[in-house]
């Protein structure tokens, strides 16, 4: 979400107008930056990375965030560790992401791997969203069945054009970091501006007007699948396609029993895992007249805005200026300022803030913006070495299994966190012990310091896969298991 080489032509052309160009560089490298990428990897690539990471994931992901917080609280009107639970259950999806990895690389429909499944993926957002926004006094279990089946189709999109990043990351592997980069920069642009507009919508059209409107980035996904370049597979047999999920199993088991690849995944499970989220009991405290500063909407998604500058300033910092940095350092760094972070929400609900003369509002900026940045450079790095792991042949499938692990350990961690508030009695009106649920929280997060010798040490520019892995396809050419075609990904070996 790492190469000593940076780009090629970005050297050539500041080689060449780097002294004429002066105060409108800043401006002038992100375009030649977009350009070489839509040159190297087609322009639907990119324009598919920027509709399902910035629109549908960036700006859908920040309107049905704000969104369903307040259908939770204001139409549900559940407790905080109950939506802190329903927040859980709609990200099952993106749990069994392995499984739409699995389908995009093996079953091919009508031909194409690729674009069907945006196709689904679009239909299933349009339809969930409507069906919810259409029926303004639906059951509590509808509406969670309506909020999965639309997080089922980000989930779809995602994981598909994630096997177009792990594809490219092997094909382009200079370019693996940049791909993350803009992965990474469309989601934060993209959440900037839907948490920017996300608070005045629910004031204006109410939480139930503003999931109707994910129909917009669902119809988008819809659109990609008629438009993605992909190369065409004629006379699939489908009867191979049992054996081809086998094959698909066997060579992920395969892969994962290299201690190259697990020990990485026991560490990126654990450090989010033990992460406990209890977002849901600072969401309402934060709103709460009594006990909380009673923000309103615009000001709530203001604040989730600057958390977007965040976590774009993060994505930027790791483009220029850490992405050659070795994986370790990066996340004992990242590991222990994300659990010093967490202290400024124990500052603020403990009221310290106003001691010593901070507002509220201006402290939760500084808590946003800091948090945010944080998070992602913890997360970036970790996403990249994802990609590293996945050998040829089954990028799509792993890159999904592995996205998978961080994903169950975020339902980890949300479950755990409504565990925990429940188990402290934080509910809608009672906050007396959310500084206690803060603080385990926060030392919970510095835990997997103690588990960094499970990620590698060397040079993130280098292969991590051991040669058996990468070679496996050489060295036993009747082992199917090693080479499993996926016709987008792999330069269309079925249809030939």
């Amino acid at each position: 979400m790492v190469e000593e080489e940076q780009l090629p032509i970005h050297v050539e052309g500041n080689q060449e107008n780097g002294p004429n160009r002066g105060i409108s560089e800043p401006v002038w490298n992100p375009v030649k930056w977009f350009k070489m990428l839509a040159m190297e990897m087609h322009w639907s690539f990119v324009l598919g990375v920027v509709v399902v990471y910035g629109v549908s994931q960036g700006m859908g992901g920040a309107l049905g965030r704000v969104g369903t917080e307040y259908y939770m609280k204001d139409i549900q009107k559940v407790q905080p560790s109950e939506a802190q639970i329903y927040s859980g259950i709609t990200s099952i999806p993106w749990i069994v992401k392995p499984i739409w990895g699995i389908l995009t690389d093996v079953v091919p429909i009508l031909g194409y791997h690729r674009r069907p499944y945006f196709v689904l993926a679009g239909v299933l957002g349009v339809i969930s969203m409507l069906f919810l926004s259409l029926h303004r006094e639906l059951h509590l279990l509808f509406a969670v069945l309506c909020l999965t089946a639309g997080s089922a189709g980000v989930a779809i999109a995602d994981v598909t054009v994630d096997a177009c990043v792990a594809q490219n990351s092997g094909t382009h592997p200079l370019l693996a970091a940049d791909m993350q980069s803009l992965c990474a920069l469309s989601s934060a642009i993209g959440a900037l501006v839907g948490f920017s507009f996300s608070g005045i919508l629910v004031h204006l059209i109410g939480p139930v007007g503003v999931l109707g409107l994910l129909t917009i980035p669902a119809g988008l996904v819809l659109l990609l699948g008629f438009i993605l370049k992909e190369s065409y597979t004629p006379n699939f047999s489908y009867r191979q396609v049992t054996q081809k999920f086998i094959n698909a199993t066997k060579a992920m088991w395969a892969t994962l029993s290299c201690p190259e690849v697990w020990r990485p995944c026991v560490y990126m499970y654990l450090s989010l895992s033990l992460s406990l989220n209890i977002h849901q009991g600072m969401f309402y405290w934060v709103t709460d007249s009594d006990a909380g500063p009673s923000f309103s909407k615009e000001s709530i998604g203001y604040l989730y805005s600057i958390g977007s500058v965040g976590t774009l300033l993060g994505a930027i910092l790791y483009q220029y200026g850490l992405k050659n940095h070795p994986f370790r350092d990066l996340c004992f760094w990242t590991q222990l300022l994300f659990g010093l972070s967490g202290m400024l929400d124990l500052v603020l609900v403990l009221r310290l803030n106003l001691k010593f003369g901070i507002p509220d509002y201006l402290f939760l900026v500084i808590d946003a913006s800091v948090s945010h940045m944080i998070g992602r450079l913890k997360w970036m790095p970790l996403n990249v070495l994802s990609s590293k792991l996945c050998p040829p042949g089954i990028e799509g499938t792993l890159f999904a299994l592995l996205m998978s692990i961080d994903n169950a350990g975020l339902l980890t961690a949300s479950w755990g966190g409504g565990l925990l508030l429940h188990i402290l009695k934080v509910t809608r009106t009672e906050f007396d012990k959310l500084w206690l649920a803060i603080l385990i929280r926060n030392l919970l997060r510095v835990s997997p310091l103690c588990l960094l010798f499970l990620i590698p040490r060397g040079d993130p520019n280098s292969s991590i896969l051991p040669a058996e892995v990468l070679n496996a396809e050489e060295d036993d050419g009747t082992l199917e298991t090693k080479r499993i075609e996926l016709v987008s990904l792999v330069d269309n070996a079925d249809g030939r």
